[in-house]
């Protein structure tokens, strides 16, 4: 009987193990369902190879997070299996068997009902949030995958100069988000940061602005000067910024009819 305890005991704390993981790579910066997945992978051995593991293997606070999972769920494998054996290898008679079967089958399945609780998975994840919170530093959030920095968007830093057409100029008149950027903060030559600026703020020389934007137009702002040629090329920008937005309205368009007729196909063929 204290095998069966010990092999439900065993269980629990992977539940346990495998929900602490979770929460912990979503700190990271990762999704709950994929934080999931690879924290179930890890666990047990699995070893799905997807994009989604090469980015926890790139990122060296979920690399650490997956080590300790893989070494804790092989030393639970090797325990469970031997707890599962002496279960059985130890019984006297049948009847006594069968009970220990009972009781296992039904400890399981009370395991089972408490992991398919959203209610009990809820209360689990801000309790171990906040503990990992108060306890670790996790705050090392993979932004790359957030933004999505894929098919030539990114993430940059420009350093204003006299020349330059974002000089001495406020982010209303300069109206990037016409051009398909956004003004992520703004480092002063003082030191001083200004997150999330708003439209009065006013870039100098000397300053570092933080833009997330296409690649393209990035670098053009970067080398952009002032005056009318610098207005020509923010025309040029501007055009090709709406013919950008006019392609995926496009895309998106024949995405959901394309989405439309494959439920009406499927309305059609259901009795």
């Amino acid at each position: 009987m204290l095998s069966v305890v010990t092999l439900l005991i065993i269980v629990t704390l992977s539940l346990l193990v495998t929900r602490v993981a979770t929460v912990a790579l979503t700190l990271t910066g990762m999704s709950r369902e994929t934080a999931r997945f690879q924290a179930r992978s890890a666990l047990t051995g699995t070893g799905f190879t997807t994009r989604e593991a090469e980015s926890v293997v790139s990122h060296p606070v979920r690399r650490r997070i997956i080590r300790l999972l893989m070494l804790l769920g092989s030393a639970g494998l090797v325990t469970a299996m031997a707890s599962l054996l002496l279960s059985f290898t130890s019984v006297g008679s049948g009847l006594a068997g069968l009970k220990r079967a009972v009781l296992l089958l039904a400890g399981l399945g009370l395991l089972w009902i408490f992991t398919l609780s959203d209610r009990v998975d809820r209360w689990m994840s801000v309790v171990i949030e906040r503990v990992l919170r108060r306890s670790t530093d996790l705050q090392v959030r993979d932004y790359e995958g957030l933004l999505r920095l894929a098919g030539g968007w990114v993430v940059a830093e420009l350093k204003v100069s006299d020349e330059d057409w974002l000089a001495d100029r406020t982010l209303a008149d300069l109206d990037l988000p016409q051009e398909g950027v956004l003004v992520l903060g703004i480092e002063r030559v003082d030191g001083r940061y200004v997150g999330a600026p708003k439209g009065s703020a006013a870039l100098h020389p000397g300053d570092v602005v933080i833009l997330y934007g296409h690649e393209r137009v990035v670098v053009d702002l970067d080398v952009r000067e002032s005056g009318l040629r610098g207005e020509r090329d923010r025309r040029g920008s501007r055009l090709l910024f709406r013919r950008h937005l006019a392609a995926q309205e496009r895309e998106e368009e024949e995405h959901r009819e394309a989405g439309s007729e494959a439920r009406s196909s499927v309305g059609r063929s259901s009795p």
